[in-house]
């Protein structure tokens, strides 16, 4: 991977894009190269199953023809000239739209930091075999584990170029290793599965496929021969951390200002005012050395900077880019991300913190309670709050893990779940969305 970090000839083919666009009649215009290059092992019952690789140079123009704006896509070999006259044309047909636009120039990143996303490691096809296979038979020799829904092994590398018509240049690349596998315990009926999973920026900083087999194994035996419990309100649930960041996660939807915009989010109203339990606080920030999802700057050359978007419990800040920010009334806080050719606001490195007490003695308070290992289906509803999900996971008794739990369905409103949450002091800030254990009180659970 060490020949995709210079990206000076993908600069140069940008900027041009971009001069062809203004001599085309575009006002303004950004140009963006997404680089890709990733490859990939999946192994099952120590065999080969899949061995894949891929690369790519993804190019987008968007151009502004007074509030009309187009944007196009290619792949390497289309005709600059040719791309940049198709986008205009679009462009002057096109409806206004009056919050388009370019970041404020006084805004873009005029320098910004090396974050160490990139580690130029080469792996081999042969490496990424060999690491998923000891993952699997590291998994499959734990007692009570019976067949293998597969393993695999991952490398990869992506970066973005972006250009723009007042004055921005700049570029960045980006790391990602991983290894995975999945496995059966129980026989007949009595069937669970369970997996784990690890993922990089560099590739020294994963963990063994060894031990990634064993905790795979172990989790699946955990849940053999689960029971059914019965149906009860005002449950404490506590979410184990793979749980959590999807629940962080449902508040990054929920202040996310293309939301708020539209009016889906059931906190459109409530800037300013107390939303998560008194004490707790939800950041984000993009400049993490080493950060999973850090980048030096976004999607239209804005350097972000940290935010503490929920403080003691108070909302302060909404996801923004520029086009969000304005249709709001705001300006952006340097959030926008590039999807294709369009701009939108997202997290970076989002973190609820962490509080002061041990998952163990957090669910030792519990006494009684569910410990959440795995939900099914998505039952977030953003414009309402309403809360509902299948789940899996055990049964606390006396303050411990008791027996393991499954056909159970959660329920709550997600409003009176970030007043009622409490945090262990587990987090792990290896992902892009981080969070410790969860408990939450007052929920219900459907059960026989």
């Amino acid at each position: 991977m060490s020949s995709a970090i210079d990206s000076s000839k993908l600069l140069d083919r940008a900027s041009e894009l971009v001069d062809l666009a203004r001599r085309a009649g575009a006002d303004e215009a950004d140009a963006v190269i997404v680089r890709s290059r990733s490859q990939s092992v999946g192994v099952r019952l120590g065999k080969v199953e899949s061995t894949e690789s891929s690369e790519s140079d993804d190019f987008s123009l968007r151009v502004f023809v007074g509030r009309r704006v187009a944007s196009v896509s290619a792949n390497p070999g289309f005709d600059l000239k040719t791309l940049a006259e198709r986008a205009v044309a679009m462009a002057k047909v096109s409806p206004e739209d009056p919050f388009a636009c370019l970041a404020d120039k006084d805004r873009l990143a005029t320098s910004y930091d090396d974050l160490q996303l990139f580690d130029p490691t080469e792996v081999s096809a042969d490496e990424l075999r060999e690491a998923a296979l000891a993952a699997e038979e590291a998994a499959l020799s734990v007692k009570g584990v019976s067949n293998s829904s597969g393993a695999g092994a991952s490398s990869g590398m992506g970066g973005l170029v972006l250009v723009t018509s007042h004055g921005f240049s700049g570029s960045y690349m980006g790391s990602r290793f991983g290894r995975s596998v999945s496995v059966i315990a129980g026989e007949g009926t009595k069937m669970e599965r369970d997996y784990e999973y690890d993922s990089r920026l560099y590739f020294k900083d994963l963990d063994n496929p060894e031990d990634i087999g064993r905790r795979a194994g172990e989790r699946a035996v955990k849940r053999i021969n689960p029971r059914q419990v019965d149906t009860g309100s005002n449950v404490t649930v506590v979410f184990d951390p793979r749980i959590a960041r999807g629940f962080v996660g449902s508040i990054a939807g929920a202040i996310n200002g293309a939301s708020v915009a539209r009016k889906t989010s059931f906190l459109r109203d409530k800037m300013g005012q107390q939303v998560l339990k008194q004490g707790l606080s939800i950041t984000d920030d993009p400049q993490i050395v080493r950060g999973p999802s850090s980048r030096p700057f976004d999607g239209e050359g804005i350097r972000g900077e940290k935010l503490v978007m929920i403080e003691d419990g108070v909302l302060k800040h909404w996801f923004l880019s520029t086009s969000t920010a304005r249709e709001i009334g705001l300006t952006t806080n340097g959030r926008g991300v590039r999807g294709g050719t369009a701009v939108s606001p997202a997290s970076t490195n989002l973190a609820l913190e962490p509080g002061d007490i041990s998952p163990q003695d957090l669910i030792a308070q519990v006494g009684s309670g569910f410990y959440v290992t795995e939900l099914i289906g998505h039952g977030a509803n953003l414009l309402t709050g309403e809360y509902s999900c299948g789940a899996s996971g055990f049964w606390i008794e006396n303050g411990e893990k008791a027996f393991p739990v499954s056909e159970v369905t959660i329920a709550s409103n997600l409003k009176d779940m970030f007043m009622r949450v409490t945090p262990a002091n587990d987090i792990d800030r290896k992902y892009g969305v981080a969070a410790p254990t969860l408990a939450i009180e007052g929920m219900t659970i459907a059960g026989r």
